[in-house]
């Protein structure tokens, strides 16, 4: 479609807004933005002073100033100087269950969801389930609840919940009954009963992703049709990368085998660095976003720089293992490999969106341009849900999902972390308004 086809498509949309007796009340317009549309083919990453128009939970049209009238009543946000672009995704986040646990207040769980959204996360992809979920998907979607767009696994495929290919056929029957979006798949399946699942997923039409069963392994977890593998589980253990520098080649072998097969990556590189124990302990307890987590979940973090690693997540090993990670990523990147933006959050000093600032660094490390992580939390999402959404790009017909930010982020990509507005569903939160809620939170969270 041209530039000039979607302005007069734009045009019918604004004039029919303009004609509507509630015209005035639905409409929100950044004016005089810069805009990172992230389309895919625009030839030009950013337009410069353009009209974005939003109407609902939808991006209806995007014009330079001047060109289309802004309808009478409109909300108007001014942008001069500043940069719009598509809200992020965190593609294996976690949410808490409803009911409280081991003492962490009731109110964990909305904060959870407004920290997502503080950090410019306007979709999570949930990577396992809880009883109450599903429902509260929906009451976000509904607006009686106020997060990002959740996207859901299920409860756990492993060992203990999957023990025969009978079994494994009869769970995927049911999650696709009740409901959720893809299996999520941890440790200890057996590649008999791994099999049976892919078929039966296959059959049904739902995804399946997480991390590769040691008895099943990297190859034939990608032959079989997992959609991601996350936190490159399964690559280190294909190469024997815990201890011992891997060569390039080999490394290269798996990217272009992961390539060819069209599966995606979620690396979590700041988490696992933190789980080998590769990182810097002290900088870890200093991290400022601490304070918005209850003490008990801040102890059980401590808690664990505390005890012992495996033969494979000590000293030298350690790092040796972080470095084969980061190569595998860099050549992952340059072989073309889908590459999804996660942090696994909340787990291990990864608070909830302002986990993508310790994530972000790492992927930048590995050779990614601030273009290609903005990608990788964006377009590339958008890509994965294509057929239940349109989001991850700012276009007409895309979900209304939007940061502003006061600077450009292919220059300086922290820009992301303060934004001075977000937009989820076409709802606004100003930065203001997110200071405000984040004091609330670590005022609520001192006493806990």
């Amino acid at each position: 479609m041209t530039i000039l086809r979607v302005f007069i498509m734009a045009a019918i949309l604004v004039g029919v807004g303009c004609t509507s007796a509630k015209a005035d009340s639905d409409w929100i317009v950044f004016e005089n933005v810069n805009v990172l549309t992230m389309a895919e083919g625009s030839g030009h990453p950013i337009r410069e002073n353009q009209l974005v128009f939003v109407q609902g939970d939808r991006i209806a049209a995007i014009a330079p100033v001047g060109m289309l009238s802004i309808p009478e009543g409109a909300r108007r946000i001014d942008g001069r100087g500043m940069y719009l672009l598509p809200g992020l995704a965190e593609m294996h986040g976690h949410v808490p269950p409803l009911q409280s646990f081991q003492g962490v207040p009731e109110r964990y769980l909305d904060d959870v969801l407004f920290l997502y959204l503080a950090g410019g996360v306007t979709t999570v992809r949930g990577m396992l389930g809880h009883p109450h979920q599903l429902q509260l998907k929906q009451d976000i979607a509904d607006g009686t609840r106020i997060g990002p767009t959740l996207y859901l696994a299920g409860p756990s495929f492993n060992g203990n919940t999957v023990t025969s290919p009978i079994q494994a056929r009869e769970r995927v029957r049911l999650h696709q009954q009740e409901g959720w979006d893809l299996l999520k798949i941890h440790p200890g399946l057996s590649l008999r009963d791994f099999e049976a699942l892919a078929d039966e997923a296959r059959t049904r039409e739902i995804d399946f992703a997480g991390h590769v069963p040691s008895e099943v392994g990297i190859h034939h977890a990608i032959i079989l049709g997992t959609r991601t593998i996350d936190h490159l589980d399964g690559y280190m253990a294909a190469v024997n990368g815990f201890e011992e520098p891997v060569s390039d080649d080999k490394l290269r072998e798996l990217a272009q085998f992961t390539r060819a097969h069209g599966v995606g990556v979620v690396p979590t590189m700041a988490l696992w660095e933190t789980i080998i124990g590769a990182g810097d302990k002290d900088e870890l307890l200093d991290f400022d976003e601490l304070k918005y987590v209850p003490s008990q979940v801040r102890q059980g973090w401590k808690n664990f720089l505390a005890e012992p690693r495996s033969q494979y997540y000590t000293g030298d090993s350690a790092r040796i293992h972080a470095e084969n990670r980061r190569r595998l990523l860099a050549i992952m990147h340059e072989e073309g490999v889908e590459i999804l933006l996660g942090t696994d959050a909340p787990q291990l000093f990864s608070v909830p969106g302002l986990s993508m600032r310790r994530e972000i660094p790492h992927m930048l490390a590995a050779g990614m341009s601030p273009f290609d992580v903005i990608y990788s939390g964006t377009v590339a999402v958008g890509r994965y849900f294509a057929d239940v959404d349109d989001f991850g790009q700012v276009m007409p017909g895309q979900r209304a999902d939007l940061i502003l930010v006061s600077e450009n982020p292919l220059i300086n990509i922290d820009t992301l972390y303060s934004p001075e507005w977000v937009m989820v569903r076409g709802e606004l939160w100003s930065r203001a308004q997110i200071q405000e809620k984040l004091a609330e939170i670590e005022q609520a969270y001192q006493a806990h």
